[in-house]
């Protein structure tokens, strides 16, 4: 096979990578280790930055957005058993974020590729990449059993952190900044109604909590606990117990609605960056390049914005002959990485109990959080922060 453009990887940013350069009359082809219904069942991130929702509007991806996606216009935090509400359009000039959950982006968008007849493969699973050195990249892939190369101008590597495309850089090219957090989330979801219009960020004596939600009828919650624990540990009851206890507020009695657990799973937290992000022909994309805690709720938006990044240096290069964005690509998608990735971090920092936290510790953190929801400017850096960053910083 052959084309301009391989992707490797068909979440979010390797499918809408191959949308943005259709758009554009470039050609490419995408493979994807895992079947169809595994890449849309996955559960991942579900709010999305408002810059996210324009480039997904702009590129003709909004109808069921529009009609399904719920937007929030601000967030509460909860510490010692107060609640702040954080407003966003009057804190950003009218912005906000959108629930609309990772699996039904990816829906949108593996419904608009084969629309298109793109060359869409699933379970096609890559095990390497030659001819980078050279100028002359070519993906190898497996599928049912039968060998494949695809020759190409440019890869794109949007396989995650255990994907290929990140390990195909030499090792004295690369550098890795990497924090593993002292604990973990513990998720769920289940059929059970919102119980708050917005997200509830909670700060306890016993560690964070987070509930959050998909859909009228979904809510997605969690729980912060041990990064090795075992989820069989966790009956239902006790985690309805656990969430109802880190929501509660001084003189007020709430209840979590509650419902069928129809899905549940812990998640290690991690804040991971790897420099640069490109190499000869080579560009890594989203959690290929970085994971952050998703506390800031970033993951997802990160990767689109380095696709947003990526799709219009590619277009230079093909329609005008331009290499700058393609050479400029690394410097400014790690810029808006780092910047991220300290919000995340920040966030992450400021909400959860740390082993090593002693009473002095936890004071410090709720004066972190009182001074973030009563400071205008310090929550207009939130605000601003959590709505998404300028996509042309």
């Amino acid at each position: 096979m052959k084309t301009q453009v391989g992707i490797i990887g068909a979440g979010p940013s390797g499918l809408l990578l191959s949308h943005l350069l259709h758009l554009q009359g470039i050609d490419s082809i995408i493979i994807e280790s895992r079947s169809q219904d595994y890449v849309i069942g996955r559960v991942r991130a579900g709010v999305l930055e408002q810059g996210t929702v324009d480039v997904l509007k702009e590129s003709g991806l909004g109808t069921r957005l529009e009609k399904e996606g719920l937007e929030h216009h601000g967030i509460e935090l909860l510490f010692d058993g107060i609640a702040r509400r954080i407003d966003f359009p009057s804190l950003t000039d009218g912005k906000a974020v959108t629930v609309y959950g990772q699996k039904e982006v990816v829906k949108d968008l593996i419904a608009a590729r084969q629309a298109a007849d793109a060359k869409l493969f699933f379970e096609a699973k890559a095990s390497k990449i030659e001819g980078l050195a050279e100028g002359k990249p070519v993906i190898h892939f497996e599928k049912d059993g039968e060998q494949h190369t695809i020759t190409c101008d440019y890869i794109a590597g949007c396989d995650g952190f255990h994907g290929i495309s990140r390990k195909a850089i030499p090792d004295e090219i690369l550098t890795v900044f990497e924090r593993e957090y002292p604990f973990g989330w513990l998720g769920i979801l289940a059929e059970a109604a919102p119980s708050s219009e917005e997200l509830i960020y909670a700060n306890t004596s016993e560690g964070f909590a987070l509930h959050s939600m998909r859909s009228p009828t979904v809510t997605r919650n969690y729980i912060q606990c041990a990064p090795d624990d075992d989820i069989k540990n966790w009956t239902d009851d006790q985690i309805w117990e656990t969430l109802n206890r880190r929501f509660q507020r001084n003189g007020e009695s709430f209840h979590l609605n509650t419902g069928n657990i129809f899905e549940k799973g812990i998640t290690a937290m991690r804040s991971f960056v790897t420099e640069p992000m490109r190499y000869e022909k080579l560009f890594l994309v989203g959690d290929a390049a970085h994971i952050v805690p998703p506390t800031g709720a970033k993951g997802m938006n990160l990767a689109i914005s380095d696709v947003r990044v990526l799709a219009k240096a590619l277009t230079d290069l093909y329609h005008d002959g331009s290499e700058e964005g393609i050479d400029t690509y690394s410097e400014k998608c790690l810029r808006r990485t780092w910047l991220v990735t300290r919000f995340s971090w920040w966030m992450t920092s400021m909400l959860h109990k740390f082993p090593q936290d002693d009473a002095f510790g936890h004071k410090i953190q709720v004066a972190q959080l009182d001074y973030a929801t009563a400071s205008l400017a310090a929550q207009t850096t939130l605000a601003e922060n959590y709505v998404g960053l300028p996509l042309d910083l």
